[in-house]
């Protein structure tokens, strides 16, 4: 399987999909949850409550991978992306209206963007390694 180009690669991150982000819980054993995110071109920004296991894991340790593909059905594609987390409280609230906005309906993404910022954070990983096929 070859590798995306970068111009593939950038707009393929930048379509609407669930994204898998895995970690490391304090046992050393690899965790992964799916996350909404955003591609900027040069980093991916999820949110997440500030007091959550997962918030704790990756402050304890920022090293992450993000993976995103293609449904079943469809030529196989994906990205990969290696690297570490960092945590910031700016620009949470529009992050959170963008992704509500991009993943639900406007019904209900208008539900959601009032409450969520409150307790939540930006994770900004900044890739090490990038890897793709497709």
């Amino acid at each position: 399987m070859t590798e995306m180009t970068p111009d593939e690669l950038d707009t393929f991150l930048r379509e609407t999909r669930i994204a898998k982000l895995a970690y490391l819980q304090a046992s050393g054993a690899p965790t992964i949850v799916p996350v909404w995110f955003e591609w900027d071109g040069s980093a991916a920004r999820v949110f997440t409550s500030r007091n959550s296991p997962k918030m704790r894991r990756l402050t304890a340790d920022p090293r992450v991978a993000l993976s995103v593909e293609e449904p079943v059905g469809v030529p196989e594609r994906w990205v990969t992306i290696e690297g570490l987390v960092s945590v910031s409280n700016d620009g949470v609230a529009e992050l959170i209206g963008r992704l509500a906005n991009r993943y639900y309906t406007p019904e209900k993404a208008a539900e959601v963007v009032d409450v969520w910022p409150a307790g939540s954070v930006v994770l900004t990983i900044t890739p090490g390694r990038i890897r793709s096929g497709g």
